[in-house]
């Protein structure tokens, strides 16, 4: 897992911003939220939760711009490239995996929002936790 001795760094699609991840994750998983997939152009983002102190951007901070959407978390992303980067829910950090350089040392946990979830797409059969919703955690 990621340490303040051994970080995970990750960056936006340009480099622009660069981050670096120095505490152990809490939880990862699938998210099939339609924001999500309007955001990411995919059918579902996969996130790791970390404490807010365990998260820093290293370089390019100039660079986040962050959309908050009426009910949800603000969404940090690159004013370059448009690369996602996180969301900001105060005392944690909803780290956008894809965005990472390396092994997070967490696989993914649960999926939430399958109510969401496309018809036409139908979600892998991979035996984790199912919400229709949020998760309950």
């Amino acid at each position: 897992m990621p340490s303040a001795e051994a970080p995970l760094r990750g960056t936006c699609a340009c480099g622009a911003v660069s981050f670096e991840v120095t505490a152990p994750f809490e939880t990862a998983g699938y998210c099939h939220c339609k924001r999500c997939q309007r955001r990411s152009g995919t059918l579902w983002s996969f996130n790791a939760i970390v404490p807010a102190d365990g998260f820093e951007i290293v370089a390019g901070r100039d660079h986040v711009r962050a959309w908050k959407p009426p009910d949800g978390l603000p969404k940090a992303f690159c004013e370059q490239c448009g690369g996602h980067l996180y969301s900001d829910g105060g005392d944690s950090i909803g780290v956008r995996l894809g965005a990472v350089d390396g092994d997070p040392e967490i696989r993914p946990k649960w999926r939430q929002w399958l109510e969401s979830a496309p018809d036409w797409a139908p979600v892998p059969d991979d035996g984790l936790p199912r919400f229709m919703q949020a998760r309950d955690d």
